[in-house]
This record gives structure tokens, C-alpha cells and sequence, in this order.
């Protein structure tokens, strides 16, 4: 039996911070009181003056395997993401070959199983012909199916509006949709280049503009009221789709919506000094835009936050606009980003972990998790606030070797990571001990 007593924490936990005790049991919280003595045996970690929050659970990753390994592993990106304070995680299906079967999608799972600092679990990928193996997901055992509506590359492009018909009607899981207008993408394009030669990386809030992305996030909001779909649009980054989702909290809504941490960061402005390396999909856009977002997390219009972690190599990146591919690392980094919101005053401290950890553990219905209870699975981040982070290529953890916030000194830290009870983060170093990871089960 392993013990751990967490003492004098801080604990944001179900809209209210307290100082308390926190004791685990092997992989479980089991106690929580104002003061808890120590017993013989317990690991005593004194928290003073440092918050405890349930771990990020992040919904939207792509850790690369199988097939794009250079840019990332599953044992790579987990191992970023717990030192980011990230303990749970729900990975996307555009590698290689794409996530587009079951038994494709059983064996990342044996993948995370060996490798996977944090908890896992992986979506399968829509195709205009796979509806036979959507239809045999499981609503306990996988999160979910993703659905990319007219901007992807391969086979995971669905764009026949019989075949969006079909997976929105009869998909047993949750639909999580990349919107984005492949039509108005190209108009687009064309009227660029219609006026210069080539594109450039300040085009790329131009090309893949509101219209593009309301046209496939209203037409996705429409199918789910027409058929009462479970559904959860990724990655909003405009003011003007914002009107497609209710406000107010998460729990029984049907449609809900998210936000990602470099969307909230970043605006157009930064091209200038970025370039590609914030070159994403939907694109980062107008820093109206972005206040808009931030806003929306105090309406309850966006629900959930999340990275969309995409690391590509820094020479992928080298290349001209048009040829960079698209997507940034961002899971050792991303909780960070809320912290400086929160020290200058845009978010609150219980909004980081409502949107970060309560509402998607509500959302996907996973089991034990998401929250600071007795009897829930220990997994837990400690954050330092009195102490900075100042992000250098040495202290990079990510496969891909960079960051676009290197340079940046954060205005927190993350001091520990918890993981289904056993510490995988010690403010230093990362104690790889893949097997306390688990897959993740749900209650729906």
C-alpha cells in the first residue's frame, strides 16, 4: 500500500478554494479533512502556500503514433504533458495509417498501455464510408468519434452531406467536429491570388476567415438539433460562431463548445515575430476575436478548454507558408497559459478548473475523475504561483524540441503531478512510471 498526505493545499476544486489535507491511498483519494494527521509510512508533502487542482483533462491531442513518430510518440507528448500538469488525455485519429477502425483504434490503446505516462483514450475517425464501424463503438469505452467537415487531408475528410447525415444520426458516441469550410476555404484562396502571387503566412487568418468556419460549425449545430446528436465542436476561434451555443453551465446541454489555449493567447498580431510556428487550423484570428473567446468562458458559451497539441519538427516548420504544415506543441505549457490569465485578471482560478477538468469529465462522462472527491482517482496537479517559469530549449520536453513560448516567463509553476495516485511529476524531472497510467472508462 502506497500513501501520500498532502498537507496545508490550497484546493480549487467545485467553484470554491479551501485550505485542506488530502490523503491518497494507492490510486485514490481517500480522505479530505482540514487537518489530517500523518501516519507512519505516508509520503508528506507540505503544499503551503500552493494550489491543488484536479489534473487538465485534455480532450483534443495529437501525440503522431502510429506512423509519424518523428514528430512525437505517445511516451513523448504523455511524458510533456504531465510535467504540464496534464494527467488525462483523448487523442485524435489523423496518423498513420488514420484511426479509421476498430481495430486500428484497439491498437493504439496496447500502444498507451506500454508507453502512456498519462491516462488515455483515443477517437476513431469518420469517413464518408465507415458508418458500420462507428455504429459499433462503445459509449463505456470510447470517447468518441471525429468528425473533420470539409478541411482534412486522406480519407478523413467527410463532406457528402448523406454520409454527415448518417454518422450525426446514428453514432452511439459523442460527435467531436474540426469546422471548417472547405468551399469557402478555396473562394478564398482564389480571391488571394487573385491580388498576389503567392500566399504568406499573414494570409492564413484571411483564408481560413469566420465565414469559413461558421458555415461548417452552423451546419454541424443544425444536423445535431435535427437528429438530438451528442454533440462538441472543437476549437472555436471566432466571435461570430459564438451565437451558435447556449450559455450557462454544462451539465444536460447536448451541444456544447471549446476553446484551445493558443487561441486565447495568441492573435493575428503575432505573425509578425511567429510565422509558422503558430501557422494552426482553424487559425489563430483577430484580437477580437480572442477577447471574444475569453468572454465566452464567463457566459458558459465555451465550455471547455483544451491544446489541440500538434508537434511537427522545427524544419517542418522552415519551409514557405503554403508548405508548413499546421499545428503547434502546446501540453507542457498549456495550464501555464491560464495561470498568467488569471494573474492578470481574465480568468478566475475555479474557471481554469471547471473548464479544464469538471467540464470535460461531465461532458465525456468519465468515470472518477475531474474532480477533487474521496473515493475519486488521485489525479492531481500542485501549482506553485509564487514562482515563474521561464521556458528555454533545456527545460523543453516536447519530441519536436521547440516551443512558441520560448522565452516567455510564466507567471507559475507546476510543482507536482499525480497520476492515478503516483507521483509523475516532481517540478524537475518526470518519473516514468508508465504503469500507473490507465485507460479511461465512461459513465454514459
Amino acid at each position: 500500500m502506497s500513501t501520500t498526505l498532502i498537507i496545508n493545499a490550497r484546493v480549487v476544486n467545485e467553484g470554491t478554494i479551501t485550505e485542506r489535507d488530502v490523503r491518497i491511498v494507492n490510486q485514490c483519494i481517500e480522505t479530505i479533512a482540514t487537518k489530517i494527521p500523518a501516519k507512519a509510512g505516508d509520503n508528506v508533502i507540505d503544499a503551503q502556500g500552493c494550489y491543488l487542482l484536479p489534473g487538465m483533462i485534455d480532450d483534443q491531442v495529437h501525440f503522431r503514433e502510429p506512423g509519424l513518430t518523428h514528430k512525437g510518440t505517445i511516451a513523448s507528448e504523455s511524458r510533456a504533458a504531465v510535467a504540464g500538469g496534464i494527467t488525462s488525455y483523448m487523442e485524435m485519429p489523423n496518423v498513420a495509417p488514420a484511426t479509421t477502425t476498430i481495430e486500428a483504434l484497439e491498437r493504439k490503446f496496447a500502444i498507451a498501455q506500454q508507453s502512456s505516462l498519462a491516462n488515455y483514450s483515443f477517437y476513431l475517425g469518420a469517413t464518408e464510408d465507415n458508418l458500420a464501424q462507428i455504429k459499433q463503438l462503445d459509449p463505456k469505452k470510447h470517447c468518441g468519434v471525429k468528425v473533420f467537415m470539409g478541411a482534412s487531408t486522406g480519407d478523413l475528410l467527410v463532406e457528402d452531406p448523406k454520409a454527415l447525415n448518417d454518422i450525426f444520426r446514428d453514432s452511439p458516441v459523442l460527435i467531436v467536429t474540426h469546422c471548417e469550410s472547405g468551399a469557402v476555404i478555396a473562394q478564398n484562396s482564389n480571391k488571394l491570388l487573385r491580388q498576389k502571387s503567392s500566399l504568406t503566412i499573414d494570409d492564413h487568418p484571411v483564408l481560413r476567415d469566420d465565414e469559413s468556419c461558421y458555415a461548417s460549425s452552423s451546419y454541424a449545430v443544425e444536423l445535431a438539433k435535427k437528429h438530438n446528436s451528442q454533440l462538441h465542436v472543437l476549437h472555436i476561434t471566432t466571435e461570430k460562431e459564438l451565437a451558435l451555443f447556449e450559455s450557462g453551465p454544462i451539465e444536460n446541454k447536448r451541444i456544447t463548445a471549446e476553446a484551445c489555449v493558443h487561441h486565447l493567447w495568441f492573435s493575428n498580431k503575432d505573425y509578425a515575430s511567429l510565422g509558422n510556428q503558430i501557422k494552426c487550423n482553424p487559425a489563430i484570428k483577430s484580437q477580437s476575436d480572442r477577447d471574444a473567446l475569453l468572454k465566452a468562458l464567463n457566459t458558459g458559451q465555451i465550455d471547455i478548454i483544451a491544446t489541440d497539441h500538434a508537434p511537427h519538427t522545427w524544419q517542418e516548420k522552415q519551409v514557405p507558408y503554403e508548405q508548413a504544415p499546421a499545428g503547434l506543441p502546446l501540453v507542457q505549457h498549456a495550464l501555464l497559459t491560464l495561470f498568467d490569465h488569471v494573474n492578470r485578471g481574465a480568468m478566475t482560478m475555479t474557471q481554469v478548473v471547471e473548464k479544464t477538468a469538471h467540464n470535460p469529465a461531465i461532458r465525456y462522462g468519465i468515470q472518477q475523475r475531474g474532480f477533487i472527491r474521496e473515493g475519486y482517482f488521485a489525479d492531481l496537479v500542485l501549482v506553485d504561483t509564487s514562482t515563474p517559469t521561464l521556458v528555454t530549449p533545456d527545460n523543453n520536453l516536447y519530441h519536436c524540441g521547440w516551443s512558441p513560448f520560448t522565452g516567455h516567463k510564466f507567471s507559475a509553476s507546476i510543482k507536482n503531478t499525480w497520476v492515478n495516485g503516483a507521483l509523475m511529476y516532481d517540478g524537475k524531472e518526470v518519473i516514468n512510471t508508465t504503469s500507473a497510467a490507465m485507460r479511461l472508462s465512461f459513465e454514459r
